[in-house]
């Protein structure tokens, strides 16, 4: 191992150690005295439920457990964002659970919990994927019900999407383990089955102290809407159960006798290992992000041994386009290359930059993919389209263009794994978030922002720096360069993995190591709901 593989395992090594711990912090939700306080009542905190749902020693991947990671600190924070959100495996069939986080704010929603359920709503539809509620909330966060009631992705979304996968033929089963109140009433109802845990579950659109001020009425919670209320007088609920553990394990008959149903049919065949060590991966990875390096280095790291088959290898060097196949399943890879490169008579050039030839060939390797029904990985390391009066001249514009009408147009499943940099118009094309990847998720390496920090700060400093001065400030060195620190440390910590997590920018910061994983279970998923239209660039300029 070299001086700089050994800078880079400990470099990596140490980011991998605060991705543990911070999610072992997020993980306790609440903390650990009201999950007490839960066991107390009876009922399980919400990853005991999902962990006794899910089939035993099966894989499963989280998304969102950074989702309103320090966003509310003035209302106590929202760990993983009150909600806890699992693609695995239920009685052998691959599901989407979620389950509110009771210790957090009793559950109730706030801006990013609406956010973080439609997230798993969607992952439901784009794969055709049972969905599994694990109801336990009192409701919108009333101190920020004007961020979460009324726009078209707040939470009354939730509902229509309920009514949306029901037409789909896509299974909604939801049991109310505790509180489910007001709008939220109408989840259960509008799954396809529901169950309700004795005594502690209850169904109601006002309690009995709203009742009371409402109507006059004086009823306890029970009778108002209990179990007993729900499945003997009002029928609301299907399945009346003793506790969490029964409910779970009706859940588990329900969900093992469905059917299966058409396929998409992505290629797979037997899975091989890597032809280099997957862990390989702590040393290949640069300790800064100005470090070049060979992503075809990382690429071997992550597909099966002898699966490669390089695209126009000699063309357009700054992507690199293989054929590949992840634990069996074939997919076409699109990524940024960071090293140095030669193309052809050309000067050497800076690596992680998008240029004419390099966006041209993606687009043609992206339109192949859809053309063979090959699901499509994007891995970033982008700082943008490569600028200057040659490329305006040469059609860098159009050629980007081009590239973005392929990714935007694809009809095949697309993942993204932001490795490093995600700058600008780069991180459309390499498909971002806004360009409906079935999975995204980034490595502790990444960074996510419109252009790179010191590009940035020095812009931001001339801003404000030019706004002091309007005011009459006098604008000393030294105040320059505090001015230049301040806006320098604000804008790395907006570029954090971490920071894009806690708004859903990406479904998860991930181990490098576990990337095979979650490409893999993301195909799968993919292959549940066939493709159903056709690849079609519409107008562009070739």
């Amino acid at each position: 191992m070299n001086p700089k593989e050994k800078r880079n395992l400990s470099s990596n090594r140490q980011k991998v150690d605060e991705l543990n711990q911070k999610f072992e912090i997020v993980s306790e939700g609440g903390g650990p005295s009201k999950q007490e306080k839960l066991r107390q009542k009876g009922k399980m905190p919400a990853r005991e439920r999902i962990e006794y749902l899910l089939d035993t020693n099966s894989e499963s991947i989280e998304i969102g457990a950074f989702a309103g990671d320090e966003m509310y600190p003035e209302h106590g924070g929202c760990p993983s964002g009150g909600v806890i959100v699992k693609v695995g495996y239920v009685s052998g069939k691959l599901c989407v659970v979620v389950a509110n986080d009771a210790t957090v704010k009793a559950g109730a929603w706030f801006p990013i919990t609406g956010k973080k359920n439609l997230r798993a709503q969607e992952i439901a539809l784009d794969n055709h994927l049972p969905i599994i509620y694990l109801v336990d909330s009192a409701g919108v966060y009333l101190p920020m019900q004007d961020e979460i009631f009324p726009d078209k992705e707040h939470f009354g979304r939730i509902f229509r999407n309920n009514a949306i996968m029901s037409s789909e033929g896509i299974t909604q089963i939801a049991a109310v383990m505790g509180s489910c109140v007001a709008g939220g009433a109408y989840l259960p109802i509008m799954s396809d089955e529901s169950i309700i845990v004795d005594k502690t579950g209850s169904i109601f659109l006002a309690g009995s102290y709203l009742v009371k001020a409402a109507i006059g009425e004086v009823v306890d919670n029970e009778t108002l809407g209990g179990a007993t209320t729900h499945t003997e007088i009002s029928g609301v609920c299907d399945y009346k159960a003793l506790n969490d553990k029964d409910a779970l394990d009706k859940i588990k008959k329900i969900i093992g006798k469905i059917g299966d149903k058409p396929k998409a049919g992505f290629n797979k065949i037997e899975a091989r290992e890597t032809e280099t060590s997957i862990e390989d991966l702590y040393k290949l990875i640069p300790e800064t992000r100005t470090d070049q390096y060979d992503m075809m280095h990382i690429i071997k790291a992550l597909v099966d041994k002898d699966s490669l088959e390089e695209y126009k290898a000699d063309y357009g060097k700054t992507i690199i386009c293989t054929y590949a196949r992840i634990e069996g399943w074939a997919v076409g890879i699109v990524a940024n290359q960071r090293k140095m490169v030669k193309n052809g008579k050309k000067e050497m050039q800076f690596g992680g930059v998008i240029y004419s030839d390099s966006a041209d060939k993606a687009t043609r390797f992206i339109a192949n993919c859809n053309q063979k029904s090959i699901p499509l990985l994007f891995l970033q390391d982008v700082t943008g389209f490569m600028v200057g009066s040659k490329s305006e001249q040469g059609g860098i514009i159009k050629d980007g263009a081009k590239m973005v009408n392929a990714v935007s147009n694809s009809v095949v499943p697309k993942f993204t794994v932001v490795v490093g940099n995600s700058y600008g118009a780069g991180n459309y094309a390499m498909c971002g978030k806004a360009y409906d990847p079935r999975l995204i998720v980034a490595w502790p390496s990444a960074e996510l922002a419109v252009m790179g920090g010191t590009q940035a700060a020095q812009v931001l400093l001339q801003i404000e720096t030019s706004t002091l001065k309007a005011r009459g400030e006098e604008i000393t060195e030294e105040k320059e360069k505090e001015i230049l620190q301040t806006i320098t440390q604000r804008y790395k910590k907006q570029t954090s993995p971490y920071y894009a997590a806690a708004r859903l920018w990406t479904d998860a910061v991930i181990d490098p190591i576990e990337t095979r994983k979650w490409i893999s279970m993301g195909i799968e998923a993919a292959n549940h709901k066939p493709i159903e239209k056709k690849f079609n660039f519409g107008v562009i300029q070739v």
